[in-house]
């Protein structure tokens, strides 16, 4: 007796229902194109955390799908952090200051004190604020509870966007899409 079920067949069918599924959810909304800065294209993102104490840098390195580096903070102490993205060895943080009315990053420290100052120039300072490209950090405490990190998140054209403390965040949206977010472990 033959049977009905074709085992290779049926593989092959759910092999392509699931790469459509894939490359479906994997796109926006609207027309990837016309994204100045596609997630699919970011990499790493790299923190460099300057001491002003110190004047001593640190950079940490996030890598899209990685585990979470860890920054070592100090309470009472202050910091100068540059955010720089990156797309393989390409240095793609120019599209972002290019796009600065379509940017926004918020900065999230969910387990710690942490008051943030947004430092940016003209040249990622457009009609919804400073991006957060450079900002300073008055840390009060950075283990406020277990595990304390930093969640930072780029947002793609936000209707609207508020630098202001929200809750644990630092920056607020409405409307957009994540381009990128991060994890950071904090420790002192």
């Amino acid at each position: 007796m033959k049977s009905k079920f074709n085992f290779k067949k049926s593989v092959s069918v759910l092999a392509a229902l699931f790469l459509i599924f894939n490359v479906i959810s994997c796109q926006r909304d609207e027309d990837v194109s016309a994204d100045d800065l596609p997630q699919e294209e970011l990499t790493k993102i790299t923190l460099n955390v300057k001491n002003l104490t110190t004047l001593q840098s640190t950079p940490y390195n996030y890598i899209i799908g990685s585990a979470a580096p860890v920054i070592k903070l100090e309470d009472g102490k202050s910091y100068e952090v540059t955010t720089t993205f990156w797309n393989g060895s390409d240095d793609v943080t120019k599209e972002i200051r290019a796009a600065k009315d379509e940017h926004f990053l918020i900065f999230d420290f969910p387990k710690s004190t942490v008051n943030l100052t947004r430092l940016d120039d003209d040249s990622s300072t457009g009609k919804l604020g400073k991006v957060g490209l450079k900002t300073k950090w008055d840390v009060t405490k950075v283990v406020g509870s277990s595990s304390p990190l930093l969640k930072l998140t780029l947002i793609h054209e936000p209707a609207s966007a508020n630098e202001a403390q929200n809750g644990t965040a630092w920056g607020s949206v409405s409307g957009g899409e994540t381009d990128a977010e991060a994890t950071f472990g904090l420790s002192n």
